[in-house]
């Protein structure tokens, strides 16, 4: 929930603007729901894509300040993040309700990005494989393989942000293998090893690299560091040269 009108279609054009050939690196807006109409008509034609930030499991109806599916994809939106650990905390989400917008946005043909995340006192408790595993099986259990590049998970370690501690690259391949393994009893192995994993613990330009290297780190999901194109484009070379 940041910046205004004029400020995101700055936002937006400049990372268009300023935006190298990204190659096989998928690079994707989500703005506030006030915005996507704009910045899908800035980036459109260009290598940059537009997902929603939520989205409601229902077609439609009486759920007002809602949005659905449908109203995403006719604003030019190919992706969606669910669960979101701000969304979990703060707006009562739950597994069963992340699991019900998942497979709404698929049945719509949008990428569902779906967050998942361990808080201190969890990992503190050494329960962070555990948090993760339930969080996986309760969104996707059930869910059958969309097929490659429709399926895309976020890890957000909540304990690393804003609390001073940091997630080391090590601990975050740690957790990005687990999500795999989870991910391929699931599904499969194969198909395991074609859905990105996202680290969304704070990415910077100054960590990117690292975190990047690290052979379970697929991406990254940006939180402040995409509130600048200079600092979003650093990452996005990043992520090209790994």
């Amino acid at each position: 929930m940041n910046l205004d009108m004029p400020a995101a279609r700055q936002l937006a054009g400049s990372i268009r603007n300023n935006l190298e050939d990204p190659g096989q690196v998928q690079v994707v807006l989500c703005p506030p729901f006030a915005y996507l109409d704009a910045v899908y008509g800035l980036v459109h034609g260009s290598p940059v894509s537009v997902g929603a930030q939520n989205m409601h499991a229902e077609e439609s109806g009486a759920f007002t300040g809602e949005i659905s599916a449908s109203m995403l994809r006719s604003v030019g939106c190919s992706h969606v993040i669910l669960g979101h650990s701000e969304r979990r905390q703060y707006f009562g989400e739950t597994d069963a309700s992340v699991r019900d917008k998942v497979a709404q946005a698929l049945r719509h043909g949008l990428v569902p990005v779906v967050c998942v995340g361990e808080s201190l006192k969890e990992r503190d408790a050494g329960r962070a494989e555990k948090v993760v595993s339930d969080q996986i099986r309760g969104a996707l259990e059930g869910i059958e393989y969309p097929g490659k590049g429709r399926l895309v998970v976020a890890y957000e370690p909540v304990w690393a942000i804003g609390t001073g501690r940091t997630a080391s690259p090590g601990e975050a391949q740690a957790i990005h293998a687990h999500i795999r393994s989870e991910l391929a009893t699931l599904f499969n192995a194969g198909d395991a090893a074609h859905i990105n994993i996202l680290y969304g613990g704070s990415m910077k330009p100054e960590n990117a690299d690292a975190l990047l290297s690290e052979p379970d780190i697929d991406g990254g999901l940006i939180g402040g560091a995409s509130l600048q194109a200079e600092s979003f484009l650093a990452i996005v070379r990043a992520a090209m040269r790994a």
